[in-house]
């Protein structure tokens, strides 16, 4: 079949490959577009494809809220400056509604894309790159749905730097519903982005980190000149605080230190006329853990001019 010039302008404007490669790829498909931007990918001619080796830790998080459900995400992009363009905003918000509104357990990008379900979300991402320009990454969605007794709270923190979000159970939905109840869903969330527990509880501390720290203190001492008969004493006073420190549930409430989180969530409680409790969290901090690429400007330029 033939191709004709406006085929061969939408493949391009999609992928950002060259003229020459966009038409080759459309005859070598026979006019099958798809199949032209996977061949493009294949022969690593797609700027999208190009674009997914590089390193992205900037973005934002965001965080959405419906009803009884609730979404936190955590979108990259290579710079702080595309992180804060519409285009990259309405990519994010897109991946936040579809997140809400769908209940599959498949890997994200090869989910059924809610806002198109023709396309999934891996092809909607390789649009974003394209369109965008910068790589971006979808690295981590995580959803909440409660209960008629449950309250589900969202908190950003420094324009997309931190996002929590949090489920509260009720003993009923007039608790659930009340002013107390969100105003203790909403603390917590400000205390969560602030203080960075590791677990709810001590009971759901991750028993290998523990053992770690054990491992640690006994090491200190033993450096400190602590007799080794007393190491076990020792560490089991410090390991106790680490779990306090640690643990939402024992920490000291950031908007109050006199009150543990737990003893501030039956305060509301009280107030609220029922029971009122955490029942878990998620928080995620943009770029956490991912290791950025440091770039020697002066070596760069000095390599460059080597060349001329």
């Amino acid at each position: 079949m033939s191709i004709s010039a406006s085929m061969v302008k939408e493949l391009r404007e999609k992928t950002s490959a060259g003229m020459m490669d966009c038409k080759k790829a459309l005859e070598e498909s026979k006019g099958d577009f798809e199949a032209a931007v996977e061949w493009l990918r294949v022969k690593g001619l797609s700027a999208a494809s190009k674009k997914a080796d590089r390193v992205a830790a900037e973005g934002t998080v965001f965080a959405m809220t419906t009803g009884k459900n609730a979404v936190v995400v955590e979108i990259n992009s290579e710079t702080d400056f595309v992180a804060r363009t519409d285009n990259f905003k309405g990519f994010v918000n897109s991946i936040a509604q579809h997140v809400l509104q769908t209940n599959s357990t498949a890997p994200i990008l090869e989910q059924d894309f809610a806002g198109a379900p023709n396309k999934k979300v891996g092809d909607v991402l390789k649009e974003a790159i394209a369109g965008i320009g910068e790589n971006i990454v979808i690295r981590r969605t995580e959803k909440y749905t409660t209960t008629e007794n449950g309250l589900v709270h969202t908190y950003i923190h420094g324009e997309g730097k931190i996002g929590v979000m949090i489920e509260v159970m009720a003993s009923n939905p007039t608790v659930a519903a009340s002013a107390e109840a969100k105003t203790l869903a909403s603390d917590i969330c400000l205390h969560i982005a602030a203080m960075n527990p590791m677990a709810l509880s001590q009971d759901q501390m991750d028993a290998t980190g523990v053992a770690k720290e054990k491992d640690i203190l006994k090491q200190k001492a033993l450096e400190s000149g602590k007799k080794p008969e007393m190491l076990d004493k020792i560490v089991e006073g410090q390991i106790r605080k680490f779990l306090a420190e640690n643990c939402l549930l024992d920490q000291s409430f950031v908007k109050n230190p006199d009150l543990s989180v737990a003893s501030y969530a039956k305060e509301c409680a009280k107030k609220a006329g029922g029971d009122l409790t955490v029942k878990r969290f998620v928080r995620f901090e943009l770029g956490a853990g991912i290791e950025k690429k440091v770039v020697d400007f002066a070596a760069g330029v000095a390599a460059q001019t080597k060349t001329h």
